[in-house]
């Protein structure tokens, strides 16, 4: 069995897909590589095949009809073998050497018979035109090299929380886990990243710097124009990841996760509140009600969890246009500081 199964979704990524994949090739016959060519209309599907031509024991291809980065990911892990299941969009890359520690990392675990349901690494978003780099690490959330459970963990940042680019699930966790991606629909990494967590009982991180994440295309999913384009694809995301876990069933069992899930729902929630609220429009508040509305009529626990105990309650403060200026005021200064977009 391989160690490790990269899934790398694909829809014409011909200008840059090559940088990401020759990373991978540094993991050798310890990693299969799936390529899934999402419906590309320029020669991503030609270099794809060439990889596989040239590493027949490594890389393989998928060709499928356009279905969105979900379908991507969900042709990828129907399709793994390895150990570990991880997604790298065509546009980041992994750190060779560093990837190479953790395959030592992921041998001495097989021979101890003690493998980490979840493995967690550092992540870089690489702002490659602009020569600047920013590192997201957890030393201060998990004992870097201990296998632990989630209970063992310490409290997150107020801007740190798991995203897909840290995350390097146990195939077979995932597929537990029942996880299918919505087609034709960003930001489904988030549903990736949050509705498996409850399946996982033991984690390990490792302080490795291995995922480079990408930022500087102007048509980049987080760029808040785009963002604010895509709006009705977050609030559907937002409700999935909202509907995903019974929390208040989980917080009897494992209560720091059950917590963070809730601080997760709370942060899209955020996002998704202000970037209506940047559009501005009578529309725009009208969906923002109806968000509301929905999570309340689900779970009213959570609903008063999310309205008066987290972050989200600031983005939908009473007060009508007051309220509204106030929360976009602290969305602005919070983005000055953070640098998020």
């Amino acid at each position: 069995m391989k160690y490790i199964t990269f899934t790398v979704p694909c829809y014409n990524s011909a200008a840059y897909m090559e940088r990401c994949i020759h990373t991978l090739l540094a993991g050798g016959e310890l990693v299969e590589i799936l390529i899934v060519d999402d419906g590309s209309t320029d020669c991503t599907g030609e270099i794809a095949d060439r990889y596989a031509g040239n590493f027949p024991d490594i890389v393989k291809v998928i060709h499928q009809e356009n279905g969105g980065h979900g379908a991507g990911v969900n042709a990828g892990l129907a399709a793994a073998t390895g150990r570990y299941f991880k997604v790298v969009d065509s546009d980041d890359w992994l750190d060779q050497e560093e990837l190479r520690t953790l395959l030592q990392q992921i041998c001495c675990w097989e021979a101890t018979g003690m493998e980490p349901d979840l493995i967690i690494g550092n992540y870089l978003y690489d702002h490659l035109y602009e020569h600047t780099v920013k590192r997201m690490a957890y030393r201060n959330v998990f004992r870097p090299g201990k296998i632990c459970s989630w209970e063992d963990s310490r409290p997150f940042g107020p801007s740190q929380y798991l995203v897909m680019h840290a995350l390097w699930y146990k195939t077979e966790v995932l597929k537990k886990s029942g996880i299918q991606l919505p087609k034709h629909t960003f930001y489904v990494d988030n549903l990736f990243a949050n509705q498996p967590l409850p399946y996982v009982k033991t984690l390990c991180y490792l302080d490795l710097d291995l995922y480079h994440y990408f930022l500087g295309r102007e048509d980049q999913s987080v760029n808040e124009k785009v963002l604010m384009s895509r709006i009705d694809q977050q609030i559907r995301v937002t409700k999935l990841v909202a509907a995903a876990t019974d929390l208040e069933k989980l917080s009897k069992r494992q209560p720091k996760l059950a917590r963070y899930l809730t601080r997760n729902i709370s942060i899209m929630m955020s996002i998704s509140c202000i970037h209506l609220l940047l559009i501005g429009t009578p529309e725009a508040k009208r969906k923002r009600e109806a968000l509301w509305k929905e999570i309340r009529m689900r779970s009213p626990k959570l609903y008063h969890i999310l309205k008066y105990k987290t972050l989200s309650g600031f983005t939908y403060l009473p007060g009508g246009r007051l309220g509204d200026l106030l929360t976009l005021g602290g969305y602005r200064a919070a983005r000055r500081i953070y640098q998020f977009n």
